[in-house]
């Protein structure tokens, strides 16, 4: 990306935020840090939506002719979808639309909402007050790139982790770890659309997606694979309250254990454990990979040429 072209430019990175889990905010400012490190904006802020600094304060503080709002969200789900953007005015004002599916194809005209009366994002775009333009982006995790992620990720923990031996992935099943819900149904598409990228590639015996709260559920993952190994990446952004607590608890890590780790600053899950029968490798969450930086340029990059 020439840095030339994003001089007069703001990036702000977006993400949920909480005031319940320090570590939630930790991916916000790892990526932001390393893309104001690279100078290729004239500024890159962090934001969050339930924390401080929160969009709306950041937004108030800023004056440049272009700013690109790129949710480090996994889907475009009911937050990164529909709420955010209508909060920020993107539902109410003039704007252009298109979604990521009319990006790919130029001759379809732009769309301002879906059915259900949200926006779809791949970029939104608003004038404010005749001197800046917000750019809204699509979320971070619905990117097909966020395949290398996924896969860097499962080698590292192998390979971090090789005992007794790092497993051969044709003798493995990869599982990604979702949230899931009830509410939005895109919420599952984004974890979805990976399983259907990493199995075309056909390096693991087989690829499965879990979740927390939809079917097939995170202990499903003993019943489901085939074989002995089984490496499970979270598809979620920081390392928190679910990737640390809740689904090391699902997956047969006792609560004490996890508590006891969590207090020590320790791991609180330990690479490979063996649970009904299966070797077990957990790996990070996507969200702080350093490769997510590019991800976030890709975003930025696909809303200048789709203007």
């Amino acid at each position: 990306m020439d840095a030339s072209n994003f001089n007069d430019a703001v990036l702000i990175v977006l993400g949920h935020g909480t005031v319940e889990n320090d570590n939630s905010a930790a991916p916000v400012r790892q990526h932001a840090a390393e893309l104001r490190r690279r100078k290729i904006f004239r500024d890159v802020r962090e934001a969050f939506w339930k924390q401080e600094p929160q969009i709306k304060d950041v937004l108030a503080g800023i004056s440049a002719p272009r700013i690109f709002i790129v949710p480090l969200f996994i889907s475009e789900g009911y937050f990164a979808g529909q709420v955010i953007p209508r909060e920020l005015g993107f539902g109410e004002h003039p704007i252009r639309l298109r979604s990521e599916a009319t990006a790919r194809q130029a001759s379809s005209p732009p769309s301002q909402c879906d059915g259900a009366g949200g926006i779809q994002p791949a970029f939104a775009m608003l004038w404010r007050g005749g001197h800046s333009t917000l750019l809204y982006c699509h979320p971070v995790g619905t990117h097909d790139s966020m395949t290398d992620v996924i896969l860097a990720r499962a080698d590292e923990v192998v390979k971090k982790f090789p005992f007794p031996r790092t497993p051969k992935s044709s003798e493995t099943t990869l599982f990604l770890a979702g949230h899931g819900t009830e509410k939005d149904a895109n919420s599952r598409k984004s974890i979805e659309r990976q399983v259907e990228l990493v199995r075309a590639k056909q390096i693991y015996a087989d690829v499965r997606a879990i979740y927390l709260e939809e079917s097939p559920r995170i202990p499903d993952c003993y019943l489901l694979a085939q074989t002995k190994n089984i490496i499970i990446v979270p598809f979620f952004i920081s390392d928190g309250l679910h990737t640390q607590e809740d689904i090391p608890v699902l997956l047969g890590e006792t609560k004490k254990n996890v508590e006891q780790r969590l207090a020590a600053g320790q791991p609180t899950w330990r690479n490979p454990t063996e649970k009904n029968g299966k070797l077990v490798w957990y790996s990070p969450a996507v969200g702080s990979a350093p490769e997510l930086a590019g991800v976030i340029l890709e975003r930025v990059g696909e809303a200048i040429e789709n203007l």
